[in-house]
């Protein structure tokens, strides 16, 4: 499968834009202020390896999911 230039570019600008909200929506939970996601509308949680082997930010549905490395 070949992908022209317009296409790569489009890729590449979505992909940036994403890492971009993500990056928001993590500094923001982590500032303990309430963040809903964006399907549900169910608040988002910082989940720390305490708590969970899987850490990250997500809601009760899972319909947002941000894996996070803790050290």
């Amino acid at each position: 499968m070949k992908i022209d230039l317009t296409q790569f570019s489009a890729l590449q600008k979505a992909s940036k834009e994403s890492f971009f909200q993500q990056k928001k929506i993590m500094k923001q939970v982590m500032a303990g202020k309430t963040v809903l996601c964006l399907k549900c509308n169910q608040p988002l949680m910082l989940i720390t390896p305490e708590q969970n082997v899987n850490s990250g930010i997500r809601c009760v549905k899972g319909c947002t999911d941000i894996q996070l490395d803790f050290v």
